[in-house]
């Protein structure tokens, strides 16, 4: 039986063990009618040569570097365990100045990450970690949790809109500073709570 324990930063030792690296094989295609206008087409589509993509290996860095990038006092942490094992984990940022994902805002969380052991994807245990982080945020007093994915995370969208979420902005040039993925483009998801 799968039980969510809530965890502290000093255990992000064994939180950073649950990989979040994925493989892309396909991306939401961005297509602007009337230069937006009109409207804005996401599109699926396949890529020639599938890659992985390891968010802890962002600027940002894995679980044990947040600490040195965010005053994470106020973060909630969690694991997703059977009999003691971890096999998932996520983490919601909620009252963190510096976090510009929160927008100032005191109603709003963040769920900074959520993680599944690749073994264990799909079988329900990312649904229970959301919805765990949602009603940790709305004891809080948050009216919205926010989540940030990318345009080839095509799988992680397909989530978020399964659990509620909505697309609330499109950023198509938020990371034309890193050459590395200057193609991606910010998806971020809201969700009422």
């Amino acid at each position: 039986m799968v039980e969510i324990i809530e965890i502290n930063s000093g255990q992000l030792d064994t939180y950073a063990k649950i990989p979040i690296s994925f493989s892309v094989s396909s991306i939401l295609q961005i297509k602007l009618i009337h230069n937006g206008l009109g409207g804005i087409i996401l599109r699926e589509e396949a890529i020639k040569i599938p890659y992985t993509k390891d968010y802890d290996k962002t600027t940002e860095g894995g679980p044990l570097e947040w600490s040195t990038h965010f005053d994470i006092q106020n973060w909630g942490f969690f694991l997703a365990v059977e009999e003691l094992t971890p096999l998932a984990a996520a983490a919601v940022a909620f009252n963190t100045n510096g976090v510009n994902m929160l927008e100032g805002r005191g109603d709003l969380s963040v769920l900074w990450d959520i993680r599944v052991q690749p073994e264990k994807r799909g079988l329900g245990i990312g649904k229970s970690l959301f919805k765990y982080a949602s009603n940790w945020s709305h004891i809080r007093g948050c009216t919205q949790m926010k989540i940030e994915t990318q345009n080839i995370n095509t799988v992680a969208c397909q989530f978020y809109q399964h659990m509620g979420c909505s697309l609330g902005s499109i950023h198509r040039f938020a990371y034309c500073h890193d050459p590395k993925i200057v193609y991606e483009v910010m998806l971020n998801w809201f969700i009422d709570l």
